[in-house]
């Protein structure tokens, strides 16, 4: 243990060598296993000359001595249910140390029927803009704790945020709610950021218990499969700013997503983000849902009403190399007296594409350059969002409203196939028992 250390703290002191500009390098590490031990750490990272370093920014011959600056704009949370899951969002947290610098605890909670106990680790990492310039640095603090701890992380996240700044709480896998455990670390939080389209089964139940929470706690709530979809929100308002185009906005009469599937008979793929397709739109365009989305076909139906005229949804599988749920493509129809407007959006990697047909004639194709986003882009959008998004809300309202016993369909399904075969086994049992009979002359009944 370092001289001066706190009890239940031992520090391990790693010499700051700034790497390549913009990359963060670990400048510290320490563990403790108590509070207290986490904040004696804390408070002495930064008097250690592993955070400091001589150099020459004048190339005058004169040695300057820059110290790393210790930089927080936020307080960033993860809860993630297993390691692997921390350590992910901990390395796409480290690239934002340029951008937005956080004092970030990664919790685990672990063997919440055990005894009580606590283990931290701690770290700091730094980043320069350029070869000359100070190091920019934030710490991230891991902790896992199981028993009582792990049932009330709140108790544990609440003493060691910067309570001068926001708190923003990330939860990569499905958030409990409603539970004790959730509902005491959101309390603290100001903003929460999800990613609906990794949620277990279709993700509609879920998406309705977010909804739910949304009305009753002013908490902003930033969802990496609503974000995702922004190029293909840009592409569809796009295709109405012509102005032959605009007046069938009004006179939408249908609206299609097509998602991927690996497997035809698949019924747990997620829906998250073809209903956020249509939550968006209904939002949008003062739709409300009069017919919620139920099983028809291999797919999903339901109805929106505009005004008085009625919408119709369809939300369709399609076999994919594509990871499941992932929207392929969004029609929509509209008519105004005898015209009729058919408009077709798809994406690739790079691009999305919208096309427009009046009549039957094509009257409009465009191309955007619009990547795919990654984690990184995603969860630097969401900390740069600000405040509520109404369009977020309204979207996620509406998508909420959307979904009716969705979950049932895949129980129904499941029955289906063992029915399924059961009668087929059942007839190759009465075929073998047919071949019986006809070498053995057998009276055999099956």
């Amino acid at each position: 243990m370092t001289a001066g250390a706190a009890a239940g703290s031992s520090a391990q002191p790693v010499t700051f060598t700034p790497g390549e500009p913009g990359r963060p390098v670990l400048a510290w590490r320490s563990r403790a296993s108590s509070i207290e031990g986490i904040q004696t750490e804390l408070a002495r990272i930064w008097a250690q000359p592993a955070m400091q370093r001589d150099i020459d920014v004048d190339h005058d011959g004169v040695v300057d001595r820059q110290v790393g600056a210790r930089t927080s704009v936020m307080n960033l949370v993860v809860v993630a249910r297993r390691p692997e899951t921390g350590e992910r969002c901990a390395s796409i947290i480290h690239d934002l140390t340029g951008r937005h610098p956080s004092r970030t605890l990664i919790v685990t909670p672990a063997d919440p029927d055990g005894p009580s106990w606590f283990d931290a680790h701690i770290q700091a990492h730094c980043m320069v803009a350029s070869e000359t310039a100070p190091a920019t640095c934030a710490e991230t603090i891991y902790l896992t704790c199981g028993g009582e701890s792990g049932r009330h992380l709140e108790a544990i996240i609440a003493p060691l945020i910067v309570h001068d700044l926001p708190v923003t709480l990330w939860w990569p896998d499905e958030p409990p709610l409603p539970s004790h455990t959730s509902a005491n670390v959101l309390e603290i939080c100001d903003r929460l950021v999800i990613d609906g389209s990794s949620w277990h089964g279709s993700g509609l139940a879920a998406l309705e218990r977010m909804a739910t929470f949304q009305v009753r706690r002013p908490v902003a709530i930033s969802d990496f499969a609503l974000i995702r979809q922004s190029r293909w929100r840009e592409a569809i308002a796009s295709v109405f700013d012509r102005p032959d185009i605009l007046p069938y906005v009004s006179h939408v009469r249908s609206i299609t997503v097509t998602y991927a599937v690996r497997d035809s008979n698949a019924t747990d793929t997620n829906l998250v983000k073809p209903v956020y397709h249509v939550g968006w739109l209904a939002s949008r365009l003062g739709m409300r849902v009069v017919r919620p989305l139920t099983p028809e076909g291999s797919g999903y139906s339901a109805s929106l009403r505009n005004g008085r005229r009625e919408v119709t949804v369809a939300i369709r599988p399609m076999e994919s190399e594509q990871p499941p749920g992932t929207t392929l493509r969004v029609e929509l129809a509209a008519s105004i007296l005898r015209s009729r407007l058919r408009a077709d959006i798809t994406a690739e990697q790079d691009a999305v594409h919208a096309r427009v047909w009046i009549d039957g004639k094509r009257v409009l194709e465009r191309g955007f350059n619009a990547p795919r986003r990654n984690d990184l882009d995603l969860l630097a959008e969401a900390i740069e969002a600000g405040g509520r998004d109404p369009v977020a809300v309204e979207a996620l309202r509406v998508a909420a409203e959307i979904p009716w016993r969705v979950e049932r369909r895949a129980v129904q399904r499941t029955v289906e196939v063992f029915a399924a075969e059961r009668i087929v086994r059942r007839q190759r049992v009465v075929g073998e028992l047919a071949l019986a009979r006809q070498h053995f002359g057998a009276g055999i009944e099956p």
